[in-house]
């Protein structure tokens, strides 16, 4: 079955960095739509492709990476580079001879910035964009078409008009839905938890297996099944290591490893001078709520029923929606978390070009109460007019203020025009 095509909403972004940059990067997860959006992009352009999943294409490139390179057309797609690290060095060595903008375009599943062989050698030559699972303001159709709730949220704007019916059961169904092309492509929900689980296994036998000799390859998708029940948790890794005959340090190295194949997020500690007494550990993101649905086994009627679990889940699916509506922004925005020890949180700080922040709660509930803006008060308290908005996002129909810039709003907001 081949997937509904959906606009981007990174392609802009791609376009200007071909402009002016030799090599451009778009680095995901895999069946994300990187191959897609470069082949999209590139045959507009006249570029060449190549694809590494080729194991004819990786031999030749990998007994003589040099002519190889030679041998490219004057502008390529090269797809899945990680796959031949050995190629950074003569592609390095082709950009400095000519550092004509946009003559490489790579895609990389896992982040091979954290390679040291292909962020040393195209340093100063290479721009990187992340490309995630598609979000639901693209989905919707709205790339290109209307302002993301991000950049909303950053004018300081919140629609005020009209009522916004409440999702209930459906927006668990959208939560366990995930946000995979492939898997999106597939009607009925069990075979789209299949696909899920099919990807995981295929990901660990890869991708994992190329980046890292791991002898315990079968403990990976369990640890990941692990890190799904305790998502939009504090990261503690004995917690984590009890279920297994592994030690913490190897158990730490396991999750370095499936966030750099982009299963799972870790949401660092925002940090202020002006707070005291901060919670300084990062919280653990599952990378997708489709992926962690499927290897919990629970679908969105199980999802419905478990409000602990699901409250979890929700927070994920709000945090990874507004980074993939974030990915398109020219402006970088930085993404933490906030939690003092007296118990004050707010579950995403966005802060954009290191000045302009953002403040979001969620909650699945259908009522909000003035004491769910007790972490997001604290947090204008400390940083004053930086804080563009507030918002507790929840599963109602009306957006109500709550004070100077602080607001209630429907979730179904995330991704409605306006």
């Amino acid at each position: 079955m081949t997937a509904p095509h959906y606009p981007r909403l990174v392609r802009p972004r791609l376009e200007e960095a071909l402009a002016d940059t030799p090599v451009v990067l778009v680095h995901g997860p895999r069946q994300c739509g990187k191959t897609t959006l470069a082949r999209e992009v590139g045959d507009a352009a006249g570029y060449a492709y190549r694809t590494f999943d080729d194991d004819t294409v990786r031999a030749g490139a990998e007994a003589d990476p040099v002519g190889f390179v030679a041998d490219l057309p004057e502008r390529a797609v090269l797809d899945e580079v990680q796959r031949v690290p050995g190629l950074f060095t003569s592609l390095k060595a082709a950009v400095d001879r000519d550092r004509t903008p946009g003559r490489f375009l790579l895609t990389g599943s896992a982040n091979v910035l954290f390679v040291p062989r292909l962020s040393d050698s195209l340093a100063g030559r290479m721009e990187a964009l992340r490309l995630h699972p598609l979000s639901q303001h693209e989905l919707a159709g709205l790339a290109g078409e209307a302002p993301t709730f991000v950049e909303r949220l950053f004018r300081g704007e919140v629609a005020t008009t009209g009522a916004a019916e409440r999702l209930g059961p459906a927006l668990a169904e959208t939560v366990a839905g995930g946000g995979y092309p492939a898997a999106l492509a597939r009607a009925a929900s069990h075979r789209r938890a299949a696909w899920y689980r099919a990807y995981v296994e295929t990901l660990v036998q890869r991708d994992v297996r190329d980046l890292a000799a791991i002898h315990n390859l079968d403990a990976l998708p369990r640890l990941l099944a692990v890190v799904a029940s305790q998502t939009a948790r504090l990261l503690n890794v004995a917690d984590l290591s009890g279920p297994f005959q592994l030690s913490r340090p190897t158990v730490r190295d396991y999750v370095t490893l499936l966030s750099r194949v982009f299963l799972l997020d870790e949401l660092p500690p925002w940090h202020s001078n002006r707070l005291k007494r901060l919670v300084k550990t990062a919280k653990l993101h599952a990378g997708d709520t489709g992926v962690a649905c499927a290897l919990l086994g629970v679908g969105a009627d199980d999802l419905w029923a478990d409000r602990g679990l699901y409250g979890q889940m929700l927070e994920t699916f709000v945090v990874g929606e507004l980074r993939r509506q974030a990915s398109g922004h020219a402006a970088p925005i930085a993404f933490h978390h906030l939690r003092d020890r007296d118990g004050a949180e707010v579950d995403l700080v966005m802060e954009r070009s290191g000045r302009a922040l953002v403040g979001v709660e969620v909650k699945a509930s259908s009522t909000v109460r003035g004491k769910d803006f007790s972490g997001l008060r604290k947090l204008q308290e400390a940083v004053g007019d930086r804080l563009a908005v507030g918002a507790v996002l929840y599963d109602g129909e009306a957006t109500v203020p709550f004070g100077d810039r602080l607001w209630a709003v429907p979730i179904r907001r995330l991704w409605e025009a306006s």
